[in-house]
């Protein structure tokens, strides 16, 4: 009789990671593990995104803020899709019966391509050119933003539904909901390093490290996807007959009674914690005179907060909290933590500003779990598949990202501004002012969330006939 000694790795995820109890005999957790790199890749590309490249155009390239916060919002003309890109990828039709994976390995190339143009366009967009228009920087820049927009959306939600796909019934929010901690993990641990290599900041350094994260996109997707599908034969005949129509699906997928609401919820509440996306790391570097390895690390510390409120949830869950109780209380932190990042600046206090950072990073991750728990666990019927239905949560997240970093960027340079000119009076004359109107205005919209996710408190969740037993840290109760 052979003995199967446990892989250390296995041993080690089992006890720190959140949501590790999503493994099973049909997606073992060393697959689902390997499967995940396809978040970490995207967590990497966010960084860069929202977190380096933000910092190093206004600050070190010199390029105004409303347009950094246009260029980081374009791929929210892409998100609005994310659900017609899932449901497409539910019903994709092939000869060798593959439906996920063709849809994640082109995203990977869209967001390679886009990273690997990157650099050029944003060194083009700061002034430094000799030949060419003067709009090539922004129609550049524009380019590789919206390639690398599209290739994250892309990726994301056929990884996600692949995910759903080959685990069971019962662990399959929790397959989804361990990806969206990869997520975090990526964001995080990229974040340190892209700090740590941009520490001493030159132009030749920024293309190595930004066409670098390309590179290593396209190697971690390709591992993530390898044999993770099955080849399935399709005939002719089943390839050749009618697709179902989005608008069916659709349908079928808002009869679940609270869909509406709960979208316009996650879109809300996302708007109003992704304001400061774009503003976080320059008031770190303006205001308190932070570096850029400094302020870069504030985007970890989102992160591991982040995580941190991932386990708040998983205890909660294990003791049936309601989830959209767990998202009023990620709506509290939030409120608390930027209160925390206003008074940094009049307090002079770098630790003032971290906590707040962690604190916002809390908050997310609570109100973010706890609606993802909701999208995936709602009652759907017909054609609805789990591409659309993650597609659907996610299109309301991105869209809402991208409009309140758009936003973010304009409000602190029109109130900056109008501050300047003596408009607000000289109390309001400081630097620090549009960024403090842009977490007044977050903090007014956590408070319009809540009043929105009153109602959803009313609908119970369905209580399980018998407990589960103790055991790994995890989401213990998802309704299925």
């Amino acid at each position: 009789m052979t003995v199967r000694i446990p892989h250390p790795l296995t041993k080690f995820s089992l006890k720190a990671l959140p949501f590790s109890d999503a493994g099973s005999e049909a997606l073992p957790l060393r697959t689902l593990l390997r499967l995940s790199l396809f978040q970490i890749s995207v967590g990497m590309a966010t960084v860069m995104l929202l977190g380096t490249l933000n910092r190093v155009m206004i600050v070190e390239l010199g390029v105004a803020a409303w347009l950094v916060a246009a260029m980081v919002a374009l791929p929210v003309l892409i998100a609005p899709f994310r659900a017609l890109l899932g449901f497409r990828s539910d019903t994709y039709r092939s000869s060798i019966g593959w439906k996920r994976v063709p849809y994640i390995w082109f995203g990977s190339l869209w967001q390679f391509g886009g990273l690997a143009i990157m650099p050029f366009a944003l060194i083009v967009l700061s002034g430094d050119q000799t030949l060419g228009p003067a709009w090539a920087g922004e129609a550049l820049a524009a380019l590789a933003f919206l390639m690398t927009g599209l290739g994250l959306h892309m990726t994301q939600t056929a990884g996600l539904a692949l995910a759903a796909d080959k685990a069971t019934e019962e662990t399959r929010p929790r397959v989804v909901a361990l990806l969206y901690v990869m997520f975090l993990v990526g964001m995080a641990v990229s974040a340190i390093v892209l700090g740590a290599l941009l520490a001493d900041f030159s132009k030749l350094r920024l293309i190595q490290v930004v066409q670098g994260t390309a590179v290593v996109t396209l190697l971690l997707n390709v591992v993530a996807l390898w044999k993770q599908e099955s080849l399935r034969p399709m005939s002719r005949a089943e390839r050749e007959a009618p697709r179902p129509r989005f608008a069916d699906a659709w349908a079928d997928y808002a009869a679940g009674g609270s869909a509406g609401r709960l979208l316009f919820v996650v879109a809300l509440g996302t708007m109003a914690f992704s304001m400061q996306d774009v503003l976080l790391e320059p008031y770190g570097g303006e205001i308190l005179g932070l570096s850029v390895a400094a302020t870069t690390l504030l985007t970890a510390m989102w992160a591991f907060g982040a995580l941190a409120g991932f386990g708040l949830a998983a205890q909660w869950l294990t003791h049936s909290v309601n989830p959209y109780r767990i998202a009023s209380r990620g709506l509290l932190a939030g409120i608390a933590a930027f209160c925390a990042v206003v008074f940094a600046a009049p307090m002079e206090s770098t630790l003032v500003f971290f906590i707040g950072a962690g604190g916002i990073g809390i908050g997310s991750g609570l109100f973010a779990v706890a609606t993802l728990m909701a999208a995936m666990t709602m009652p759907v019927a017909g054609t609805a598949g789990r591409g659309l239905a993650l597609g659907a949560w996610g299109a309301a997240q991105a869209t809402a990202v991208g409009i309140g970093v758009a936003l973010g960027g304009a409000l602190r340079d029109i109130v900056a501004e109008a501050a300047h000119a003596g408009h607000l009076g000289t109390a309001f004359d400081t630097p620090a002012i549009g960024y403090s109107f842009v977490y007044h205005t977050e903090i007014a919209l956590l408070f319009l969330t809540l009043i929105a996710l009153g109602p959803l408190l009313r609908f119970k969740r369905t209580e399980p006939s018998t407990k589960r037993p103790a055991g790994p840290i995890g989401l213990h109760e998802f309704p299925t």
